[in-house]
C-alpha cells in the first residue's frame, strides 16, 4: 500500500522484526553494564565515584535508551525516504547521559530512600521521554507527524515507571544472576516506552509519488541508510570502553588484598 501513497495520505507503517529484537538486545546490554557500574558508584564513607557514575549513566542513557531508540527507529518501514538531523540526534545522546547520570547521583546519596527513587525516577522518566521525542523531531522525511496525545501521555507514564524501576534496581542487584534478570526486565520497560511512543505517531506523506523515496537533504542530515553504522559504532564503542574500565577496576580492587596477604605471610616468616 505504501507504493501508492498520495500527497497528504497516511503512511501504512510496519516494523522489521529482526531490528526490533536487536533493539531489545541493545536495551538489555546497556542495562546490564549500567547495573554493573552502579554497584561502584557509592564508595566507602558515602563518597560517590564520578567515573562510575558517568559509566553507569552512559551505559543506561547512551546505550540502553539512546542507541535502542535509534535502532528501533531503523526498524520502522515508512515507504518514504528518511534521514536524521545530527544536531537533534547528538543532542539527544547528551541529554540521555546527563539525565541518567543526574538521577543515579541523586539516588546514590541515599539508595534506601523510596522518596528519592520516586523523585529521581520521575525526572529521569521525563528526560527519557524528552530524548525519544527529540530524536523523532530530528527525523526528516517528505511529510509530517500527527500525534495522538493520549498515547503520548501513556508513553511518558511508562517512561516514568521504567525509570523508577531502573533506579530501584541499580543499587540492589548484587549478584550476576540478579543483574542479568533485572537487565531483561529493564529492556522490556525501555522498549515498551519506545514502541508506545512510536504508536502515538501517524506519518503523513506530502510528496508526490515521484519524489517520496528521495533521501532528505539539509544541514547535518544523515540518511537512514547510514545511521545504523553511526549508532552501532557509538554504542559498541561506549560498551567496550565502559566494560574495559569496569574490568580494570575489578582487577585493581583485588590487588591490594593479595599484596597484603603476601606481605603478612612474609612478615610472619621473617619473625619465625
Amino acid at each position: 500500500m505504501n507504493e501508492t501513497l498520495q500527497v497528504g495520505e497516511l503512511a501504512q507503517t510496519s516494523y522489521e522484526t529482526g531490528l526490533v529484537i536487536f533493539s531489545y538486545c541493545i536495551a538489555v546490554l546497556g542495562s546490564f553494564i549500567a547495573l554493573t557500574a552502579a554497584r561502584r558508584i557509592r564508595q566507602d564513607g558515602g563518597r560517590l565515584s564520578g567515573l562510575n557514575l558517568l559509566a553507569a549513566g552512559a551505559a543506561l542513557g547512551g546505550i540502553g535508551v539512546w542507541a535502542m531508540h535509534f535502532t528501533g527507529m531503523l526498524a520502522l518501514r515508512l515507504g518514504m525516504g528518511s534521514g536524521y538531523s545530527m544536531v537533534e540526534t547528538l543532542l539527544s545522546l547528551v541529554a540521555a547521559i546527563a539525565a541518567t547520570s543526574g538521577a543515579l547521583a541523586f539516588v546514590a546519596v541515599r539508595p534506601d530512600s523510596g522518596l528519592r527513587v520516586l523523585l529521581a525516577g520521575t525526572a529521569l522518566g521525563l528526560g527519557v521521554a524528552f530524548v525519544h521525542y527529540l530524536g523523532m523531531f530530528g527525523m526528516r522525511f517528505p511529510g509530517f507527524i500527527q500525534w495522538s496525545l493520549d498515547i503520548v501521555v501513556l508513553s511518558v507514564a511508562i517512561a516514568v515507571l521504567a525509570a523508577c524501576a531502573a533506579l530501584w534496581l541499580a543499587f540492589r542487584t548484587r549478584t550476576l544472576a540478579m543483574r542479568g534478570l533485572a537487565s531483561l526486565v529493564m529492556g522490556v520497560a525501555v522498549c515498551a516506552m519506545h514502541y508506545t511512543g512510536m504508536a502515538a505517531a501517524d506519518f503523513i506523506c506530502t510528496a508526490p509519488a515521484t519524489l517520496r523515496h528521495a533521501t532528505p537533504t539539509g544541514f547535518a542530515v544523515v540518511s537512514a541508510m547510514d545511521l545504523p553504522a553511526l549508532t552501532g559504532m557509538i554504542a559498541i564503542g561506549m560498551a567496550a570502553l565502559i566494560g574495559y574500565d569496569q574490568l580494570i577496576q575489578r582487577l585493581l580492587a583485588s590487588v591490594p588484598a593479595s599484596s597484603s596477604a603476601s606481605h603478612l605471610r612474609t612478615d610472619g616468616g621473617a619473625r619465625r
